[in-house]
Parts: structure tokens; C-alpha cells; sequence
């Protein structure tokens, strides 16, 4: 069977990298391939993650070229060379320009670890978005998965899911938690249903 080829965007360690690599050596994304990684910087941890299971890596730092321009036509190059179908955001600390999104309508998707639109959009990001549920004191907080398109955080929502703030919770322990519950379960489900989708040309 014909796979949709994903392209997984990283910045940092790759959890949700580790989670997409999972679900897909247990059968759960039957009709997606993660065929490649790419990487904002080389000291990606995700890096490792991808060479220890036999996938296709790539750098592409945003700082060695001299416009958000030419950085993202080297990207669409690496993919295009790739036949790359889908992006998977999962820890991508660049952004995007609605040139290069617009190119990939309804083909980018992004994990978020809280229930947009809650602390979601410009700063949010990492363990600030936790900081931020605490000291509001919201209850429930979670993650979601969501189509990419110009405004961060801004996209169309595939799936969400509710993870509760208990007491005594740090940032810290917050984030593992929503990870677990929640961002690690959330994105493989999203990943094959968009696979699913762009197989039957949808």
C-alpha cells in the first residue's frame, strides 16, 4: 500500500518524534512513513532518535541564511527532494511564513500542550505555556493537535484531550504529565487521520 511520506519537524530532545516512531513500528499509522527529519539546529537530540531508527536526517538553521525566504526555499527543496507529502511540527522552535504554510494546506500539523485557544499564540511555548496554566489556576489543562497556517497556534483543530492540573503540580511535572496523557496519545491518532486523508485525496 501507497504511504503518505512525512517529513517531522524538531528543535530539541524529539519526545513526540519518539511517540510518532512508536505508534508506527506498533502498526497504529498504517498509512503514513515517517521518511524524514529535519532539524533547526545539530544539536538536536531528535537527531539521534532518527539515525538509531533508520530514518533520513537533515539541519537547516535558520541563522545561515540571509532571509526567511531563501531558508524556506531550501526546506520545500529538501522535501520536494524527498517526496515529502506532510509536515508534523513536534517541537519546532521556527517559524513559518504564510508563503510556505500556504503550500501545504492542510498537509502541516502541530502539537500544542494546551487546550487552544488557553495559552496558546505568540510566547507560548514549552514550560511557559505550563507556567502559565498554574498561575492562572486553571483546573484542566491538556493538548492539541492542529492543522498550520500563518498565525501560531491559529490552524484548524484535529483533536484535543483533557489532562487534569493536580495539586501540588510544578511546571515541571505538568509538562510530563500532559505529555504522557495527552500530546504522546493525541499525535499519532491526528498523524493517521491527516495520512488517511491525503492517501484517498481528500
Amino acid at each position: 500500500m501507497l504511504k503518505t511520506k512525512i517529513a517531522v519537524f524538531v528543535s530539541g530532545g524529539g519526545t513526540n518524534l519518539q511517540a510518532l516512531i512508536d505508534a508506527e513500528k506498533r502498526g497504529e499509522i498504517p498509512n503514513g512513513e515517517i521518511a524524514l527529519v529535519l532539524a533547526s539546529n545539530d544539536s538536536a537530540y531528535a537527531l539521534t532518535r532518527a539515525t538509531e531508527n533508520g530514518i533520513k536526517s537533515v539541519v537547516v538553521k535558520r541563522k545561515e541564511f540571509p532571509s526567511q525566504e531563501t531558508y524556506e526555499e531550501r526546506m520545500k527543496a529538501i522535501l520536494d527532494e524527498n517526496g515529502i507529502e506532510m509536515i508534523v511540527l513536534a517541537g519546532f522552535m521556527s517559524l513559518l511564513s504564510e508563503d510556505f504554510t500556504s503550500l501545504y494546506s492542510k498537509r502541516i500539523v502541530n502539537i500544542h500542550p494546551s487546550l487552544i485557544p488557553s495559552f496558546c499564540g505568540k510566547g507560548f511555548y514549552g514550560l511557559h505555556v505550563h507556567e502559565a496554566a498554574l498561575e492562572y489556576g486553571v483546573k484542566v489543562t491538556g493538548a492539541t493537535v492542529h492543522y498550520v497556517n500563518e498565525i501560531p497556534d491559529g490552524g484548524e483543530i484535529i483533536l484535543q484531550k483533557a489532562v487534569d492540573i493536580l495539586a501540588g503540580d510544578t511546571p515541571e511535572v505538568l509538562q510530563k504529565r500532559v505529555m504522557e496523557e495527552a500530546e504522546w496519545v493525541l499525535l499519532p491518532k491526528a498523524v493517521e487521520m491527516v495520512a488517511c486523508k491525503l492517501r484517498k485525496g481528500n
